[in-house]
């Protein structure tokens, strides 16, 4: 078997519009290494774009999927319930941040709990309006590409999308868009565009994936959270790339002084297994009828065993203080390069949601092409990499917060060599 071989047969097996990156095909993987059909290694520091914080295949996460799969795969948990579903909602409840009386219920995909986030924000207001910011990303569903603040290649020639979306700038210091211009811009929202009495939700990524790991200034979600407050609408926030400690607490928004009222959480929740969530607020979450939420795949058993182990796995082995520690040295790394990797615009993140981004050194315009080539080079030295950003620019490190040191110090000269490339 090789990757040359599988490569046509993909092409000639499946449409374009499933973009794939590498061209070569996974054989196996084991925490932060990656093994080719071909026997070829990689570190990975894509982690199934920010799934597996606790690496493949964790032996804890193995142990408890195939202690389930003894058990019974599936009975659909709203035909006929079972305890684990139960367990791990009193465990998210506990957690996020939304206040003391909290429910959770489970989905299978990231977008799924957003669409889900959306349906019980209004059902709870009874109004249509939904508002969120440009670069965010909320998935490939019709209201999530409606949501998302990116054209290509998500909402191109997909359209038209869901009615009562609308966007405002998401603050980025780099690119000289503050925290007043975005609540200026809501302002002129409820002017121009929609009622603030008829929006039933502003949702936002406390740190944007997709978007290029920008960070919320603690003044604009205190800004939403004012804004919602005055206007009875609610606040959600998109948790879906971010938690799991992957920025050093449990969720982003723990680094918040402001909550929300709805957050949606999924990719490393199940460390691999597809399971995704809304978490809430109690009078809010409980706004659909029964019947309003649900699915059939909805916290499968085999998923939601995963997301058990995750969290024990997290807390034990103190993943979150892993997650800063393993940040401050890639930081320092980045920093030290911006010496020879004139290119190098900003280093920015929090915990280990770190991403660097790149412009032309000359004309300081975003440079795809500049965060490519370090993307090449790294791959070439057998690191994988992500790129990511509105203009494409930025390269975000999604490493296993289990990575082995030695890996990890592997890893960090891996990209000085390809940023002095």
């Amino acid at each position: 078997m090789s990757n040359k071989n599988l490569h046509q047969r993909r092409l000639a097996a499946t449409p374009r519009g499933v973009g794939v990156m590498c061209d070569f095909f996974a054989q196996s993987a084991e925490n932060s290494t990656l093994t080719d059909v071909e026997g070829r290694q990689f570190i990975d520091f894509a982690a199934g774009i920010a799934v597996l914080n606790t690496g493949h295949r964790h032996p804890r996460l193995v142990q408890a999927v195939e202690a389930q799969l003894q058990a019974f795969t599936h009975t659909a948990y709203q035909i006929v319930p079972y305890e684990s579903y139960v367990t791990l909602a009193e465990k998210i409840n506990a957690a996020a941040p939304v206040g003391s009386d909290a429910k959770t219920a489970f989905f299978t995909t990231g977008a799924e709990a957003v669409e889900n986030a959306v349906k019980i924000a209004r059902a709870h207001t009874g109004r249509p309006g939904v508002i969120a910011f440009g670069g965010g990303f909320h998935g490939r569903t019709y209201m999530t590409m409606a949501l998302t603040g990116k054209v290509a290649p998500y909402k191109k020639g997909f359209g038209p999308f869901p009615g009562s979306v609308f966007h405002a700038p998401y603050p980025s210091a780099l690119h000289g868009i503050t925290t007043d211009d975005a609540v200026k811009a809501i302002e002129r929202l409820f002017k121009a565009d929609i009622d603030a009495e008829q929006v039933a939700a502003i949702i936002f990524e406390p740190i944007q994936g997709e978007g290029g790991f920008v960070v919320a200034p603690p003044d604009f979600v205190a800004a939403i959270r004012r804004i919602c407050d005055k206007h009875g609408i609610v606040m959600i926030a998109d948790e879906v790339q971010s938690g799991f400690a992957r920025t050093g607490k449990l969720f982003a928004m723990d680094h918040y002084a402001d909550k929300p009222d709805l957050m949606t959480i999924a990719k490393s929740l199940a460390g691999g297994m597809p399971l995704s969530g809304v978490v809430g607020k109690a009078e809010i979450m409980d706004a659909p009828a029964p019947g309003g939420l649900g699915g059939t795949y909805a916290g499968n058993p085999l998923s939601v065993a995963a997301a058990l182990a995750v969290l024990d796995i997290i807390d034990d082995e103190k993943l979150c203080q892993r997650a800063d520690a393993l940040g401050e040295r890639l930081c320092a790394t980045l920093k030290d390069a911006r010496e020879y990797a004139p290119g190098l615009a900003e280093v920015r993140g929090v915990g280990s949601m770190i991403a660097a981004e790149f412009t032309d050194p000359t004309s300081g315009e975003p440079s795809a092409e500049l965060a490519q080539r370090v993307q090449r080079k790294a791959l070439e030295q057998g690191l994988l990499l992500l790129t990511c950003g509105q203009y494409g620019n930025v390269i975000r490190f999604l490493y296993p917060l289990t990575i082995p040191e030695f890996q990890f110090t592997q890893a960090l000269e891996i990209i000085k060599n390809a940023l002095k490339d």
